[in-house]
């Protein structure tokens, strides 16, 4: 009589999580984090917490912390479609410490998760590469993060990219609404493009839609339809803290997700609105695209994407040009788009905390 052999046991590669593919990605990815480091940064990679010395806050009379977490949203899609993934870090640490800024803050060290189906090493590597490089244009440490691999959740092609990041800056520069004055200018800060914002909308209208490939020359772009929708997110982080540090500016805010108005008025007082003039820049190619080709009524395209402008700043009038040679400074294409008034609560006159647009863009 033969005996029978129990089965062989389980394992957790046998259920889609790989510890050696976990393991190589670590390595891969250690000489990227390494280029993202601060001073206060200690150790590497490997423990359970990032470490970072905060002794360096004993300068300020009051240090206020900032922190913010994001991710990028359905970018990532256009990202495993193409099988390019050194990018999307950019869009990742754009999204958060361009939060952090506009309040004044250093962003000091910065956290990211990757959710995965299926660890490939050379992937998660390249993903840590773009977050590393922005971190290191931002002027922030990468002090840590997690890989999960999450078979059956996601496909094995699937991921998801998300972080967090903690800043600081002293109580006396803290930038906001209780700074803006009658009579500041607004000055725009040139997007990149789409940046990390709308892309549910833009994949909709060219790729679901329109039917367009990735792979398509659009001439109106001067490259693939890909090559666009991957342009990284535009790190403002170093350019605004010199223009807070060096100008009379009083706010900022980062024109991420709702566009241009509702992000400006989220750093307006009660008491104050804002006039903005389309006709000071003309949005680069892509807007006008998803524009026309999808139809989309201009108020409609103007509460989803940024339309050209991803940062703004509120500037004392008389400060207005020295900002712009700031931001030039650092290679930041900006003009003044409008200017802020007080709300009078007159019949027919702004509420306070509102964002008019007039005019028309050149071209539209």
């Amino acid at each position: 009589m033969t005996e029978q052999q129990p089965p062989s046991g389980a394992t957790y590669e046998a259920a889609g999580v790989s510890i050696d593919a976990g393991d190589k990605a670590v390595e891969l990815m250690k000489v990227w984090i390494d280029k993202a480091r601060r001073p206060e940064m200690l150790g590497g990679i490997g423990g359970f917490a990032g470490l970072f010395d905060a002794s360096a806050l004993k300068s300020f009379d009051r240090p206020i912390l900032a922190t913010s977490a994001d991710g990028v949203g359905t970018k990532v899609a256009i990202a495993q479609a193409m099988d390019i993934h050194h990018t999307i870090g950019f869009d990742l640490v754009g999204m958060l410490v361009d939060d952090l800024v506009v309040c004044g803050a250093e962003p000091l060290f910065l956290t990211d998760y990757i959710a995965t189906g299926r660890v490939v090493p050379e992937r998660v590597a390249a993903i840590v590469q773009g977050i590393a490089e922005a971190c290191v244009q931002a002027g922030c440490a990468l002090v840590g993060g997690e890989t999960a691999e999450h078979p059956g959740l996601l496909g094995p092609d699937e991921y998801d990219v998300a972080g967090s990041t903690t800043g600081v800056v002293e109580a006396a520069d803290l930038l906001g609404p209780g700074r803006v004055e009658a009579g500041d200018v607004v000055i725009a800060m040139a997007s990149s493009g789409l940046h990390s914002n709308g892309y549910s909308l833009v994949r909709h209208v060219l790729l679901s839609t329109a039917g367009w490939s990735l792979e398509r020359h659009v001439d109106e772009l001067g490259r693939t339809l890909g090559e666009e929708l991957l342009e990284p997110t535009t790190i403002y982080a170093k350019a605004c803290l010199d223009l807070a540090r060096s100008t009379a500016t009083h706010a900022m805010s980062h024109i991420t997700g709702g566009g241009l108005a509702a992000n400006l008025e989220r750093v307006l007082p009660d008491s104050k609105v804002a006039t903005l003039d389309r006709g000071t820049w003309t949005p680069a190619p892509i807007f006008d695209l998803v524009r026309q080709v999808g139809s989309v009524e201009q108020a409609a395209l103007e509460r989803t994407l940024n339309c050209g402008v991803g940062m703004v700043a509120i500037t004392a009038a008389a400060d207005a040009d020295r900002a712009r040679s700031v931001l030039a400074g650092h290679g930041v294409d900006s003009w003044v788009c409008g200017e802020i008034g007080e709300a009078t609560g007159a019949v027919g006159a702004p509420a306070g905390g509102t964002v008019t647009l007039r005019g028309q863009h050149p071209g539209w």
